[in-house]
């Protein structure tokens, strides 16, 4: 069994303060200014709007409420999009169409609790990080299965083409791994007795434990990850106009005091 650590992955500094480098003065018409530039430098699949795509089905990075799409990446997209001077606009899809809509311009980027890999990195460019998680894995309570190693010949279920899905694959074989296109259809199959485990990352996790009576976490951490939000290769400026605003958010605070207000301390 091997233990996977992934090391966080950065994107130039210099880049990221290479846009709106003067928003953080006091002075309004500066900023007025820089926000001009912005959107005349930025270019998006729509004029003056910034369309993410996520899979929404990811609390609470993503999640509905009525019929409005909220959560962490959700309000991390709209202070990116405010920094910017666009139009917020939140595209629903499945996980495993979030890349190829961003590669193919039907969207600017993509936020949904996605971990940096360089797998990934061979074909979509990634911002800054902007928050760290884990992979845990989700067992009914009066399961025989206690650790990591007792997965070796499970069925486990993850959500198709997450990292969970494929560390899971590498690590316990195709053959004992299923996959669903969202993380609750797979909570569903376990709770039903059709699996053995859910590997999933840990804010989900909770809130699906949380919500569903009979089910625990293993206490073992499955895998350490860095979320970024994706952006075509073809759309530099973006990435250096999005870097410039999560820098800007992270100095002032924005983006703790979001994390805060959907994450409670352990």
């Amino acid at each position: 069994m091997k233990f996977k650590k992934l090391l966080a992955l950065s994107l130039s500094a210099v880049m990221a303060a290479t846009l709106l480098c003067g928003c953080g003065s006091s002075n309004s018409t500066d900023t007025a200014e820089d926000a001009t530039a912005a959107e005349a430098t930025v270019s998006t699949v729509n004029d003056g709007v910034l369309t993410m795509a996520t899979n929404a089905y990811f609390p609470p990075y993503e999640y509905y409420e009525g019929s409005d799409i909220v959560g962490i990446d959700a309000e991390i997209a709209q202070a990116i999009a405010d920094k910017l001077g666009l139009e917020l606009k939140i595209e629903d899809m499945e996980f495993d169409s979030i890349i190829t809509a961003v590669q193919t311009g039907k969207a600017d980027m993509g936020l949904a609790g996605m971990t940096v890999t360089e797998e990934r990195l061979q074909t979509i460019n990634f911002s800054d990080t902007y928050a760290t998680g884990i992979q845990s894995v989700i067992v009914k309570e009066d399961s025989d299965i206690q650790t990591l190693d007792d997965l070796q010949g499970k069925k486990i279920g993850v959500q198709l083409s997450t990292t969970g899905d494929i560390y899971a694959t590498d690590d316990y074989g195709a053959d004992n791994v299923e996959q669903y296109n969202k993380g609750a259809d797979a909570i569903l199959a376990l709770t039903q007795g059709k699996i053995d485990a859910v590997i999933i990352d840990n804010q989900p996790a909770l809130s699906f434990v949380d919500s569903n009576e009979g089910l625990r976490i293993l206490d073992t951490e499955y895998v350490q990850e860095e979320y970024a939000a994706c952006i075509s290769k073809d759309n530099e400026a973006l990435l250096d106009a999005v870097n410039g605003a999560l820098a800007e958010l992270k100095a002032d605070g924005t983006i703790q005091s979001i994390l805060d207000k959907y994450i409670v301390a352990e």
